[in-house]
């Protein structure tokens, strides 16, 4: 079986060829399959960390902070009479999920928070 000319012989042309393969190879198997990531990528990634170690620290205060309220006990019934949906709402519209310092409650904490509280007997 005869080769095609372009595969024949040592040529700059080939050298070329390799090394474009080379690279393209080394792109796909680098961001397919060995974790490459872009910038973006990894700030976004460090971004949504950082977040939920934010709610995981504060979704305990804030079930603390539903206990030592007032009539918790009510509001709890209350909590778990409300549409599951609508739950984070409840808490928000409670102050439970805004935190000194912070203007707006926290929606991921309420959520969270919720859920806790939800899940609770």
């Amino acid at each position: 079986m005869q080769l095609p000319h372009i595969l024949q012989g040592d040529s700059p042309a080939r050298l070329a060829q390799g090394a474009v393969a080379g690279a393209v190879l080394a792109i796909v198997i680098g961001f397919g399959w060995s974790g490459w990531t872009l910038g973006s990528t990894a700030q976004q990634m460090a971004q949504d960390s950082a977040n939920h170690a934010v709610v995981a620290a504060l979704v305990p205060i804030c079930v603390e902070r539903f206990h030592d309220g007032a009539e918790a006990k009510a509001k709890l019934v209350a909590l778990k009479a409300t549409k599951s949906w609508e739950q984070d709402s409840f808490i928000v519209k409670g102050g439970w999920a805004t935190f000194p310092g912070e203007a707006e409650p926290n929606r991921g904490v309420a959520s969270a928070c919720a859920n806790m509280l939800s899940a609770a007997k």
